[in-house]
């Protein structure tokens, strides 16, 4: 596919990294040489410097013939007005764009991006994407990755292996001997934070990050044994009242009142609005690295704090004080790479990257064949992807232990009429299964054709 990307930021590059991986012409407008640059010497993909909205910059990036547009540049009406402009003149079939002011997305408004109006066809927000990560995450306590998939019947589970872990030094080839009942199959393992391609020999060590699929009615069993009985947060801090902070505050009252929530905002006016808005929610007024602001916010009795100023140092040192006066867990918003190496020496508890985040969401629409969801698990790792079987479909019909499957993917579950189907050699995947299964990132491409539609299927 032909691809125009807006905007060589974080998210932007993230994108374009991904989709050049996989074989796809990609090309990148963005008005920062340095940014473009960037582009041109790390990516295989087309660094072009130009205003993401104005038609004779984008008919030089080559919108005339692509695929689809993809704006994710810092302004919001730039990204509305460069898909108005790649619909109107150019009739580019599909067009992504990112929204951040929430007042743009308002049920009053729906009808703005209609195809009458401002016709874009998939809408992504950030801080909501963002908001609703951290949230499953709270759901699963001692996690660090949650993520529900087929109609929420199986979840992937992030979790880090500690000292006390009762799994240290197991082959993972011992689980289903040792936990018969439970379905659960570890698709990815990061150790040092290096990615560890898995086989049945393979132990678990103090400090490995593993990835596993289990039924989600078999969660809290598959957390104990890892190590985790931990009770579910109740008393949550958050701290910095941006956008990411409002929508989760709005989410968690709405949906989940039995908890409490505390947050800290640097700007008097900022503050004044977020308390505005919400209903039982404290709104402190203060400086997040204040040890009295702290104090006074309870952080000692916390549950969870939550750091998600606009500053990753803040973010950073914000956690690091919180728990050293007394909060169990620190969640961590991170929106530069470089540092995540840092974080398990330091003791925070879970990263949340939003331009991971906003990449696995855009990617989601990008994917072909009858892919549901895509998730991307930590740069250069890997994807958990969920998708639908072809009777066309390579894995259709026949045992798993014949299927060629590429190496670096890994079967999670099948979901099948609503059961969940834990894979074996001898399973067979039926035409119209929901499979989850991992892909490491360089092997997305060839997972993707496996469930990709053939002409001779028609």
């Amino acid at each position: 596919m032909k691809i125009v990307v807006c905007g060589a930021g974080q998210v932007g590059f993230n994108i374009a990294r991904h989709l050049s991986m996989e074989g796809n012409d990609v090309i990148v407008i963005d008005t920062a040489p340095e940014l473009i640059r960037r582009i041109n010497d790390n990516l295989d993909a087309q660094g072009i410097v130009g205003h993401a909205s104005r038609p004779s910059d984008l008919d030089r990036a080559g919108i005339g013939d692509a695929d689809m547009i993809i704006a994710v540049t810092h302004t919001d009406e730039v990204n509305m007005v460069a898909c108005q402009v790649a619909h109107s003149l150019f009739e580019v079939p599909l067009k992504i764009a990112r929204v951040r002011d929430q007042s743009y997305l308002e049920p009053a408004w729906a009808n703005l991006f209609s195809r009458d109006h401002l016709p874009i066809d998939v809408i992504i927000s950030p801080e909501v994407e963002v908001a609703r990560a951290i949230i499953r995450r709270l759901k699963v306590p001692g996690s660090f990755e949650m993520i529900p998939l087929a109609d929420d019947k199986v979840r992937l589970i992030g979790v880090r292996c500690d000292a006390h872990c009762p799994l240290i030094n197991t082959p993972i080839k011992q689980l289903t001997q040792l936990f018969p009942d439970l379905n659960i199959v570890i698709v990815g393992l990061m150790r040092q934070d290096e990615p560890v391609r898995l086989t049945g020999e393979d132990e678990l060590r103090v400090g490995d990050d593993v990835y596993y699929v289990v039924e989600t009615g078999q969660v809290t069993r598959a957390m104990a044994a890892f190590g985790y009985e931990e009770p579910e947060a109740r008393r949550l801090l958050i701290c910095g009242g941006g956008n990411i902070a409002l929508v989760m505050a709005q989410e968690i009252e709405a949906e989940h009142s039995d908890l409490t929530i505390k947050i800290i905002e640097g700007d008097a006016e900022r503050a004044a609005t977020v308390a505005s808005l919400l209903a039982g929610t404290v709104v402190l007024n203060g400086d997040v690295l204040d040890p009295d602001i702290l104090e006074e916010a309870g952080v000692s009795s916390t549950d969870a704090v939550i750091a998600v100023t606009d500053d990753d140092e803040t973010n950073i040192l914000t956690s690091l004080l919180a728990k050293r006066h007394g909060a169990r867990r620190a969640i961590t918003l991170l929106n530069k790479g470089t540092y995540e190496p840092l974080i398990a020496t330091l003791g925070i508890d879970v990263v949340v990257s939003p331009r991971n985040i906003t990449a696995s969401t855009i990617l989601q629409h990008v994917r072909r064949g009858r892919i549901h969801a895509v998730h991307t698990l930590r740069e250069g790792f890997g994807e958990l992807i969920e998708a639908e079987a072809l009777e066309t479909s390579g894995l259709v019909g026949k045992p798993l232990r014949e299927v060629d499957l590429p190496n670096g993917a890994m079967i999670g579950a099948i979901v099948r009429n609503g059961q969940v189907i834990n894979p074996r050699g001898n399973t067979i995947v039926q035409n119209k299964d929901r499979v989850v299964l991992f892909a490491a990132s360089d092997v997305v491409r060839k997972v993707e054709k496996m469930f990709s539609v053939r002409l001779e299927y028609f």
